[in-house]
């Protein structure tokens, strides 16, 4: 694989990278290590976790997904992987963690000591604030409302309390997720304006069914040297097409059915069918053809795959040599005109 750097930050990762929420609740610990051990021989240097995973959440689980990373980093050397994790943010809840999570110095302190105990690793590669600590819409909404709007830490008090983790060494880089245009500007704009470090990623959805980055975010990320680790890339699944032929077919989608709310919209059956034909029409499968269209988008610095078999990860991982021919992403641009980001 060849490798690029990470936005502003001194890391070099693969284009792809091994998402791990399955870990802990679909895939019991062997599982995961073997799904490790796969993607680390094909070349993938990059990780990603968060200390609320598995998915779906829940208290008896919280935390299982960095502790099987750990229990398998411990083996590895060290400095020949790139591991990346994520604070928890208020808008969901999680009274679990920390009876309320929130992004302000004590519990952010808090939560970088759990996550490099379950890890077992004295420092992390690159740190992210996994949703903000003020109220934006998403996870399928899409218009801000300000009457939905509460009490918030600044975002200068945020990252001068990162600040300390840098300081300190425990945390390399700082990244953002679930983030908009204005929240990345006010990121940068407190580094630039109190000698503070500065965000070098934000992972957001992305992909054939969602591409609302490309408007506003995609520019913004630009001028401010903010890379894009795209998550969802096959949209929960349904762009392998398997929901198509059987809408009960195994996965997260059936398994954890309020994942799927923001697939329940208008035309992402009609869109998603599309994409699947042109796929199976050029010979890939709708996965690969997914997986391309994200990797090879000029914002996009690493693409976020997932799976809960070593099949799966396996067609996933061989995405990354799949050279999509232009008419193809002429027909894909067609059907995105025809049914523009039914699933944002």
């Amino acid at each position: 694989m060849q490798y690029t750097q990470l936005g502003s930050s001194d890391l070099k990762v693969s284009p792809l990278c091994l998402g791990t929420m399955t870990f802990g609740e679909q895939n019991d610990e062997p599982e995961a290590h073997a799904q490790l051990d796969m993607a680390v021989a094909h070349g993938i240097n990059f990780i990603d976790t968060a200390e609320m995973y598995p998915v779906a959440p829940s208290e008896k689980t919280q935390g299982r997904t960095e502790s099987y990373i750990g229990s398998w980093l411990k083996k590895q050397q060290r400095d020949t992987v790139v591991i990346a994790s994520k604070i928890t943010g208020p808008s969901r809840g999680f009274t679990w963690i920390r009876q309320g999570p929130r992004i302000i110095r004590k519990h952010i302190q808090e939560a970088i000591d759990g996550s490099l105990k379950r890890l077992q690793t004295d420092y992390l590669d690159l740190y992210q604030i996994h949703w903000p600590d003020r109220y934006v819409p998403m996870f399928g909404s899409i218009s801000y409302d300000k009457n939905n709007e509460h009490e918030t830490e600044s975002i200068y008090n945020q990252l001068d309390a990162l600040a300390e983790l840098v300081k300190s060494g425990k945390v390399r880089h700082l990244g953002i997720s679930n983030e908009t245009p204005w929240g990345v500007s006010e990121f940068k704009r407190c580094a630039k304006q109190f000698g503070l470090p500065h965000i070098a990623t934000i992972q957001n959805a992305y992909h054939l069914l969602n591409r609302t980055f490309e408007s506003g975010l995609a520019e913004t990320c630009r001028h401010e040297n903010v890379a894009l680790l795209a998550y969802s890339p096959l949209a929960f699944g349904h762009l392998t097409g398997k929901y198509l032929d059987n809408a009960q077919a195994q996965g997260r989608i059936t398994l954890f059915p309020s994942f799927g709310q923001r697939y329940n919209k208008i035309n992402v059956a009609e869109a998603t069918a599309a994409y699947v034909k042109i796929a199976r029409e050029a010979g890939l499968s709708p996965a690969q053809m997914a997986l391309a269209f994200v990797r090879t988008r000029w914002f996009t610095s690493s693409t976020i795959i997932g799976a809960t078999n070593l099949k799966q990860l396996q067609e996933n991982i061989t995405s990354a040599n799949i050279e999509v021919a232009p008419e193809v992403y002429a027909q894909i641009e067609a059907v995105h005109n025809h049914y523009p980001n039914p699933a944002p």
